[in-house]
């Protein structure tokens, strides 16, 4: 099709927005409804007056329970919005609210609310503690939309960690979830539990205490985008009762799993982060089948497993692009997809001993790559164990002097080890009876430069 015939064409496209700009002005293009807060993403918002949820009976003064005026309010949106719009306030929910399908809960933020400066709509979650299967506090039906809020559970203790429901819920199609901070959620976000398609998730921050961000049932693609699990949101915050204190480095270290990922075609992660997890990023079959993932400028720090793959879909996999990870990488015995890693940085921590353990069937490639503080206890373990499949390391750096780098296990039935840089006169210790190629390797003494 010609470009100069088409309805969408460039030319067309232009004349119309000039067009548009000329008749509305710039300031028209960007107008938001007074009451309203503009999207952080700097995309226009074209929309009749939104619903005032105060104009249903939302009081807003952290005391009266306001589930029900701000179920109303979103139930109008339904057929007079599509956003409810919930200004400035401290909201007490003792129940659970349901976003019909198309409508938005906006809050009074033109950006993504800090816990640290909660000035704008912050809704406080008091339902169903000690209750985790109860329905989730906020549940989102097809293309429905929640943003610009800070949702805290002002109940919530450390050591002992109350359960709770999932606090965010997509049901169907294009749920979106932006710009919001959760201070101290049990179970975060979950896109698992319902089937869904094309859920959009940015610019979320948040410190979760037992799952971070659910995926699975989701048979077209999902999107999670500028995505931040760090515990400061609840340690931090200015919301009363302020952190109660405790380790809670130690707590999440043997509990949260950051992104736990099932049956996803396809699922795009970036700009995503995790730390003090159990396991940062964990992929497997949780009913439904596998999944596959592109995961580009993430990464899970200071964390015993980073990325845990034990299950992903055979013909696609998991890929890793310019990812950090503090510390290790397991590639479990029963996954058959490809683990792919490319310009990712490794690094250890006390306790750190391997920073790749690879068992199973499946092919693992290693592409500029580096990898240092492996073995940290010097007990001569090395920094890739490989015991199964196939394995293509090329083009990486091992930066520690003196310690192992690649020990290849009897289970490995073929690797390929050429291009990479080791410290020291130590490389790559076969003991696989595999079909093994090494090649074009450089060693030499001295430790790091």
């Amino acid at each position: 099709m010609k470009s100069e015939h088409s309805a969408f064409s460039r030319r067309r496209f232009v004349e119309r927005s000039s067009l548009l700009t000329g008749l509305l002005g710039t300031a028209g293009l960007a107008a938001v409804p007074s009451g309203m807060a503009a999207p952080a993403d700097g995309i226009t918002v074209a929309t009749t007056t939104p619903v005032n949820a105060r104009a249903f009976g939302v009081k807003g003064d952290g005391k009266t329970d306001d589930t029900k005026a701000l179920q109303a309010a979103l139930d109008a949106a339904k057929a007079n919005g599509p956003v409810c719009f919930v200004p400035a306030g401290m909201y007490r929910l003792d129940g659970s609210l349901t976003v019909p399908p198309g409508v938005t809960l906006c809050g009074a933020s033109g950006g993504v609310p800090h816990s640290e400066h909660p000035i704008g709509t912050v809704l406080l979650a008091f339902g169903s503690r000690g209750k985790p299967d109860a329905e989730p506090l906020i549940t989102l039906k097809p293309n429905a939309v929640v943003r610009n809020v800070v949702i805290h559970y002002p109940e919530q203790t450390l050591p002992d960690v109350v359960p709770y429901p999932w606090t965010i819920r997509a049901d169907g199609e294009l749920c979106q979830i932006l710009d919001l901070t959760i201070t101290n959620p049990y179970q975060a976000i979950d896109v698992g539990t319902k089937w869904n398609e094309l859920h959009l998730i940015r610019n979320v921050f948040a410190c979760p205490l037992k799952i971070g961000v659910f995926i699975d049932q989701c048979t077209d693609i999902g999107r999670i985008e500028n995505v931040h699990f760090n515990p400061n949101f609840w340690t931090r915050m200015a919301l009363k009762p302020t952190f109660p204190g405790g380790d809670i480095k130690a707590y999440l270290e043997k509990n949260l799993v950051g992104f736990k990922i099932g049956k996803t075609d396809w699922e795009f992660i970036s700009n995503s982060f995790v730390i003090f997890p159990r396991i940062g990023f964990h992929f497997d079959d949780f009913g439904h089948g596998p999944g596959n993932a592109v995961v580009t400028q993430s990464g899970g720090d200071i964390c015993p497993v980073a990325v845990r793959v034990d299950r992903t879909q055979n013909h696609a996999g998991v890929q890793f692009v310019n990812g950090q990870f503090m510390s290790t990488l397991e590639v479990g015995p029963e996954n058959r997809g490809p683990v792919k890693l490319t310009n990712c940085g490794f690094w250890g921590t006390e306790a750190t001993r391997e920073h790749v353990r690879h068992a199973g069937p499946s092919s693992l490639v290693l592409t500029a790559c580096h990898f240092t503080g492996w073995d940290h206890a010097r007990k001569g373990e090395p920094c890739i164990r490989a015991a199964g499949g196939r394995l293509i390391v090329n083009g990486c750096e091992f930066m520690d002097d003196g310690k192992q780098p690649i020990l290849l296990e009897k289970g490995l039935k073929a690797a390929t080890i050429f291009g990479c840089c080791f410290r020291g006169a130590k490389g790559v210790e076969d003991q696989s009876g595999g079909d093994v190629q090494v090649g074009l390797n450089a060693g030499g003494a001295g430790g790091k430069d």
